[in-house]
């Protein structure tokens, strides 16, 4: 079972490091797709391998595409700058690097660490992502964000997870909603979607009880309760740039009905 690890960056000289030391014994290649950063990040990605490349930003699921196909071997191992592999999870790959699986791809869960801890509920965990997958066998989709991987066959699962880094900190936190809400708005207004009273006021606060009550966000303390009252203000902006958007259009929204 031969594996190139692949990632896409930009300015990630603050995770790069870790993410890339992480894959250590457990890879055959390291493939690293670089938009152009202007920090560090190519830099510090060249002391773990030569397979360095830089090429401006298109999409997500394109520059994942670009980064797969410059991988030599037929399973690819998906990694973000900002994840880790946990010591389980090595520990079960390469009980798997002695054989050739008849499967098209492993699902692994992902686990959030987040205001010093990590964060079991709100909905974040397990938050299983496929991974580790054939080469021949997957295709990333979607023009805007939270692209997904198409998978052609049977996909096992790993019991441990990948760890990951996603916020340094609320204003951080703060910073990503911002961004994704923009790209959730285009990719909304892509579909001809509009956006409605309902979306403003009910999503976001079907969103926070969910997270809080139903996930059990509340026995997360501090974090449980900040992570839930950001997923609902997420939606909220998603739906408020959208509204932006058609207000800024030759159709004039909300609410026309």
């Amino acid at each position: 079972m031969r594996i190139s690890a692949v990632l896409i960056t930009y300015n990630e000289e603050a995770n790069i490091e870790a993410a890339l030391r992480s894959l250590g014994g457990i890879v055959d290649e390291i493939v690293v797709v670089d938009s152009l950063s202007s920090d560090r990040t190519v830099k510090l990605a060249r002391a773990f391998t030569d397979k360095v490349v830089t090429r401006k930003w298109t999409n997500y699921s394109d520059q994942k595409n670009f980064a797969n196909g410059l991988a030599d071997h037929p399973w690819i191992l998906s990694l973000d700058a900002d994840e880790r592999i946990s010591d389980g999870l090595r520990t079960e790959i390469l009980a798997r690097r002695g054989e050739e699986p008849s499967c098209a791809g492993f699902a692994m869960p992902r686990l959030v660490f987040y205001l010093g801890r990590w964060i079991c509920r709100c909905g974040w965990y397990p938050d299983r992502k496929v991974r580790l997958f054939r080469k021949d066998a997957a295709r990333w989709e979607g023009e805007f964000v939270h692209e997904r991987l198409v998978i052609s066959g049977e996909v096992r699962r790993f019991k441990n997870p990948i760890h990951h880094f996603s916020y340094r900190n609320i204003s951080d936190h703060l910073a990503r909603i911002d961004k994704f809400a923009d790209l959730g708005a285009q990719k909304l207004y892509a579909r001809g979607r509009k956006c409605r009273w309902y979306h403003l006021l009910l999503l976001p606060l079907g969103r926070f009880l969910k997270s809080y009550l139903l996930k059990r966000g509340f026995l997360d303390g501090y974090a449980g309760i900040v992570v839930s009252v950001l997923n609902g203000y997420s939606i909220f902006v998603r739906y408020a740039k959208l509204g932006e958007i058609w207000r800024k259009g030759e159709r004039i929204e909300p609410f026309p009905d």
